[in-house]
């Protein structure tokens, strides 16, 4: 992506680090809609904002049409609702249950399922190492409650993905201070 505020030029690879609202004066509704998707995903997964994107404008163009045919913007949202309730019960009836597998065929379904979540471009190439993580964190819990509020995720600035680690208990943050 090249950017030119003049007597500025921004090279950046990575859109998405970039906060288009401060840069600039976005007035087009569906723009800021965008901008606002964009920004949510960012917050929340910290990644896959460039799809969230696409996959909106997709929608949008594709709604395109019944807007100009003079379809309700009510009726197109229930549509939109409708096709994702059946795309939820699709996912549903592909699931597999772990249900009577042993530990190990467990771990291994949720190690594979965890590296396809984890495919991304901030982690992709340590997917493999934070995936085992992930499954030893959700095999530690309660198997009756499997409760994820259990698991929480503390960020610390600096030093490499590798140097993450699962604390098996209660992990606190120390500043250190001294007295004189």
């Amino acid at each position: 992506m090249l950017l030119f505020f003049p007597p500025l030029v921004t090279l950046n690879p990575q859109p998405p680090t970039l906060n288009p609202k401060k840069l600039l004066d976005i007035v087009h509704p569906a723009a800021k809609s965008l901008v606002d998707i964009a920004r949510s995903q960012d917050s929340e997964v910290g990644d896959g904002t460039t799809t969230v994107v696409i996959l909106a404008g997709e929608f949008l163009r594709e709604c395109k049409p019944f807007v100009e045919d003079g379809v309700h913007p009510m009726n197109i949202i229930k549509s939109f609702r409708e096709a994702a309730r059946l795309a939820i019960d699709k996912v549903k009836s592909l699931a597999v249950s772990i249900e009577g597998k042993d530990a190990a065929e467990k771990a291994d379904l949720l190690k594979k399922c965890a590296m396809t979540t984890l495919s991304s471009k901030l982690v992709g190439g340590e997917k493999e190492f934070f995936a085992d993580m992930c499954v030893n964190a959700v095999m530690s819990l309660d198997q009756d409650l499997l409760d994820p509020r259990m698991i929480g995720v503390k960020k610390v600035m600096g030093g490499a993905m590798r140097d993450s680690f699962l604390v098996d208990g209660v992990a606190f943050k120390k500043t250190f201070s001294y007295a004189g």
